[in-house]
């Protein structure tokens, strides 16, 4: 087991400050690692656990450092939802073959809906900045690095009349002060968004089909924490802490899935990817996928 964890020490780069952190952080790992091999040992599920990047964190400390959406209780959406009309979708959907996904990043939170349907109505796919939201958009319930709601950072877009690129105003994973001379060379801009209606897979499914859509989920289990590959039916509550984007959905083996662009770096899922079961008996679908969806509009 401790040369296990030297190799995954040299294959994430990770390097302790101290013996003592060290031999703390091998602890944690050797639990986790059990868990994983407890877990693909058994075989039960349709999907696979691994030593990933996490691996050396509690539950507790990957629940403080990655999750940070403020989900809030909600009610069911009133207003415009244009896709209600939607009377066929195609069997299976992933936007990444359509242009409309910019690669995996290794970041908090999510621009993802922005980008897919500004490389739809203009035809052009631009990696949009995450550190313009994180440093600029602070006065609402949205607070940087301590996160926030996807709908008041579409609200902040459209206020401030668009958001600049990845390459302009880069990522630096900290609160920062907000770089207005950054912030005014706007690469993209939304006209509105528009929430889908609450508890329906169904409605979902129909946005989906339609353009990239911000969903917001339950990732603080240890299952999600750890998850390698297959079509995640883990054990996860509704207590919405972690935004994504749905960039598709198919079938396989007979389960129906969502796919899920997360923001956790390619290392993680499938590639920065998770696929999660779809049309589940339960109104909220997995993890709460469709309590909170929204999507922004050109």
């Amino acid at each position: 087991m401790r040369l296990r964890h030297e190799h995954w020490m040299a294959r994430y780069g990770r390097v302790y400050g101290s013996a003592n952190e060290k031999e703390a952080r091998y602890q944690i790992f050797k639990d986790n690692a059990a868990l994983v091999d407890s877990f693909n040992v058994a075989g039960d599920k349709p999907y696979k656990l691994g030593t990933n990047q996490f691996a050396d964190l509690t539950n507790e400390e990957f629940r403080a450092t990655r999750n940070r959406f403020k989900g809030h209780m909600c009610s069911a959406q009133q207003g415009p939802f244009r896709y209600e009309n939607v009377t066929a979708v195609p069997t299976t959907m992933d936007w990444r073959k359509k242009g409309a996904v910019t690669p995996i990043k290794d970041q908090g939170q999510c621009v993802g809906a922005m980008e897919g349907i500004t490389q739809l109505s203009t035809g052009k796919l631009v990696s949009l900045s995450e550190q313009e939201l994180v440093d600029c958009d602070t006065k609402g319930e949205d607070q940087g690095c301590s996160g926030g709601l996807m709908d008041d950072a579409f609200k902040f877009i459209i206020a401030n009349k668009g958001l600049t690129t990845e390459a302009n105003y880069p990522y630096s994973a900290a609160d920062g002060s907000c770089s207005a001379s950054k912030e005014g060379n706007h690469a993209a801009t939304i006209k509105g968004y528009e929430d889908v209606p609450t508890n329906s897979e169904s409605a979902l499914l129909k946005a989906v089909a339609s353009q990239p859509i911000s969903v917001a989920i339950d990732a603080g289990d240890s299952s999600f924490q750890l998850y390698e590959s297959g079509i995640f039916t883990g054990e996860c509550g509704t207590e919405l802490d972690h935004g994504v984007t749905a960039v598709g959905y198919g079938e396989s083996g007979g389960m129906k899935y969502w796919l899920i662009k997360n923001s956790w770096g390619a290392q993680w899922g499938e590639e920065g990817y998770i696929r999660m079961q779809r049309d589940i008996p339960a109104k909220e679908g997995i993890c709460g996928i469709a309590m909170q969806a929204s999507y922004p509009t050109a």
